[in-house]
């Protein structure tokens, strides 16, 4: 009997303890958001770091804490909505407590104790004795602030040139920005103010209650005592009226808690969008935070079915396709722009439906290349838009007219000048092009005399003739599908312009004069000025030697065939700089996250860690792209190796950590490499999943032994979209010997132009 009452003690005991720790594991477990570090990478290596954003996915409203960078020691008040990437805001917030005579236009707050998370923020104003909580909507957000000492309490809004009133708790009004830009705000708080003013050149004019013109700022105050606040506003970009209706049906109460959860649910469903397990701990965090990175842009800015385009200064209905902007496409095409037609195609064909109106609206009618909320900023080389057009017809995204898209990218690249970071229409420099097939280069010392050559950024004649020879595949891939084949035959034949600067003698692409000749003497590092802009762009030419992102297969022949190609990309990631890193970094500061020459803080050096796979040795793939994540991107300060550019390095890591990647936009293919987790589950646009399995996956495991997709035994290191564009899966037996007999064949290797033999057959 005392046996069997112990027994079932013992029982009891182990069910109890069972359980306990079950609660423990599923009170510990993380949800996708939990993995976001916003400040990863908020320490640049060289120029500009991340920011920790707060916002939802693709929404308006942005903001994050103004300061230098991460290692500031005072924020400049309290941002209310970003406008565009790099620092620009509308409006600025200052909780104050204490005499009006230390009312200023802007509070620099020594601060602590800060949390950022995507839907949340947090921090102590230290000086001012101020607690701060923050969570956004799409248009609209709320603030809670505690003010603890027995002081009169006060708000500082400034709007910068523009024009505010205050009535009752509401302040109204807008600040100017620029081309013809302005943002409207509506703003309340839960109590109503004691006493209202002005501040003009930062003198208190109290009763005041409104202010406009330059340094429009009004202050708004209560009795002295501790106080709770809760302020909510919306914003806009059509008027105030909008801002009130935007803040009304997103934020019915000032309840903060309520806003936060939302936040949180709705970044997990898309973060959950795709699911991962195995891998490290700080694999899971640079995973999501990337993927976090990459839906920061472009911004959803039509406000019920209505948005203001700045490119005629009008508000036009959106018909149903909500209209983005403040998309950086050079750097976005290469994998942003493919990632989101996987997981996300409803908002690819409102962003792709948004461009073509940009183009329709604008004076000139040229396909945007680089859309800001403030316009086209025509920044960096090429017209790499056409690229998202021919990536997403053919893969399916057709819900927008392509003739249309075909004209207007067909005239971003035949009528606008093809010289970088400008606006002009096509010159001399362009007519060269046309006929001789490619920019002509000046000596080092020549003067310039082109106009429409931008002094600072110069020509970059090498890196414009391989992009637009890009640039013209893709128009090909465009003419084809809609059955022009004349024309598809003609930009063929520009796509193979690259050809025109290979130098047989070194395997490089060299600048030429106007009559034929290349330049020297030349050093692939360092000529070309500052960022090799005169040649190349940001890069030097040992980067811009792998820049034919249509035709790696007859880049491979240029070469002298396979073992040549793959010396040449071994040399790329073992060349020593050629000088002390800070002379190197002095003249190329973009070209950061070295591995040798090969620089992984630049886009245009992403995808060649890929191309061993054109060269029968995707081991080399594998084993790079490994090392590469893992020395570059960490779970920390510093953990982004260069300009993050809106999802133009992340969108490499989501595709990268997933174990694919696609090297040529445009041509419906992805390349593999080697998967960091032991099972990846993406949900698709249509519902379905593509799952891929890497069994024995690990840190040490990152060499592919076998795989199959699709149930079938796969041996080539490339598949096509339409293998998963209804789900799919991908397995692979991982093991940490290279196995240089997998995808090793010569019938193996991915597909491209030469290949293709001119036919647009995928």
């Amino acid at each position: 009997m005392v046996n069997t009452i112990i027994r079932k003690i013992l029982i009891l005991l182990l069910v109890a303890g069972t359980t306990g720790i079950t609660k423990l594991e599923a009170a510990s477990a993380k949800a996708p958001v939990d993995y976001v570090n916003p400040y990863m990478g908020n320490i640049s290596h060289l120029l500009v770091p991340t920011y920790p954003i707060v916002h939802l996915p693709n929404s308006m409203l942005r903001v994050y804490p103004q300061r230098g960078d991460y290692t500031s020691d005072k924020i400049h008040g309290l941002p209310l909505i970003q406008i565009s990437h790099r620092g620009s805001f509308a409006f600025n917030l200052s909780p104050f407590q204490g005499d009006a005579s230390g009312l200023s236009r802007v509070i620099n707050f020594e601060y602590d104790n800060e949390v950022t998370k995507p839907y949340h923020y947090q921090v102590d104003l230290c000086n001012q004795q101020l607690h701060v909580e923050f969570a956004p909507s799409h248009q609209s957000a709320i603030y809670h602030f505690d003010y603890k000492e027995d002081k009169t309490p006060y708000l500082i809004l400034n709007a910068g040139n523009g024009e505010l009133e205050v009535s009752g708790n509401v302040i109204s009004g807008y600040q100017n920005m620029w081309n013809n830009l302005r943002v409207y705000i509506y703003m309340e708080t839960d109590t109503e103010p004691m006493k209202t003013g002005t501040l003009q050149s930062d003198k208190w004019e109290e009763g005041k209650r409104k202010a406009k013109g330059d340094n429009t700022c009004v202050v708004v105050g209560w009795n002295a005592a501790p106080l709770s606040l809760n302020v909510r506003y919306g914003v806009s970009y059509i008027s105030v009226e909008q801002a009130k209706r935007n803040l009304r049906r997103e934020i019915k109460d000032f309840d903060l808690k309520k806003v936060t959860s939302a936040g949180r649910k709705i970044w997990n469903e898309e973060l959950g969008k795709i699911s991962v397990s195995g891998g490290t701990e700080n694999d899971r965090f640079v995973f999501y935070t990337s993927l976090y990175r990459c839906l920061e842009r472009p911004v959803n800015i039509s406000e019920e079915g209505r948005y203001f385009c700045v490119y005629d200064n009008r508000i036009h209905e959106d018909g149903g396709y909500a209209y983005y902007t403040d998309d950086w496409i050079w750097d976005s095409y290469r994998a942003a722009h493919p990632l989101r037609i996987l997981t996300d195609r409803k908002k690819h064909t409102d962003i792709i439906r948004s461009f073509l109106r940009m183009s329709e609206f604008s004076s000139d009618h040229w396909f945007p290349n680089f859309p800001e909320v403030t316009g086209d900023s025509r920044r960096m080389n090429c017209n790499h838009g056409v690229s998202v057009i021919a990536d997403a017809w053919y893969k399916g995204v057709r819900d927008f007219d392509l003739q249309k898209a075909y004209t207007y990218t067909k005239a971003a690249i035949e009528e606008k000048t093809l010289a970088p970071w400008s606006s002009a229409k096509a010159g001399w420099i362009d007519r060269f092009y046309k006929e001789k097939g490619y920019i002509p280069s000046l000596a080092s010392g020549e003067q310039e005399t082109v106009p429409e050559v931008n002094s600072f950024e110069k020509r970059q004649s090498v890196a414009v003739t391989l992009g637009t020879a890009y640039d013209q595949w893709c128009l090909s891939r465009i003419a084809s599908a809609l059955g022009l084949e004349k024309e598809a035959d003609h930009y063929v034949s520009c796509s193979y312009n690259y050809r025109n600067l290979f130098n047989p003698q070194t395997s490089f692409f060299h600048p030429k004069d106007k009559d034929g000749r290349f330049l020297e003497p030349f050093d692939y590092r360092f000529s070309g000025g500052l960022g090799a802009r005169e040649y190349y762009g940001e890069n030097n030419g040992w980067i811009y030697r792998w820049d034919v992102q249509h035709n790696f297969g007859d880049l491979v022949n240029m070469m002298g065939g396979a073992s040549a190609f793959v010396k040449n990309l071994d040399a790329t990631f073992s060349e020593w700089l050629g000088k002390p890193k800070y002379e190197f970094y002095a003249q190329l500061p973009d070209h950061t996250g070295n591995v040798g020459q090969f620089s992984m803080a630049n886009e245009p050096s992403l995808h060649i860690p890929y191309l061993y796979n054109y060269a029968q040795t995707p081991w080399k793939t594998q084993q790079r792209i490994r090392s590469l994540v893992h020395q570059w991107f960490r779970n920390d300060l510093m953990g982004v190796p260069g300009d993050e550019d809106g999802g133009g390095l992340s969108s490499f890591v989501v595709f990268s950590m997933m174990g694919f990647y696609p090297v040529t936009p445009g041509l419906p293919v992805y390349h593999i490499g080697s998967p960091f987790f032991s099972s990846v589950k993406m949900k698709l646009s249509n519902g379905k999943v593509l799952e891929i399995i890497a069994r024995n996956c690990s840190v040490d495991n990152k060499y592919i032994q076998s795989a199959k997709l699709n149930g079938k035994v796969w041996s080539k290191p490339w598949f096509r979209h339409e293998d998963i564009e209804n789900g799919g899966k991908l397995e692979f037996v991982m093991g940490n010997q290279c196995n240089t007999e997998w995808g090793a064949s010569a019938d193996d290797v991915p597909p491209s132009l030469n290949v293709m033999e001119h036919k647009h057959n995928y």
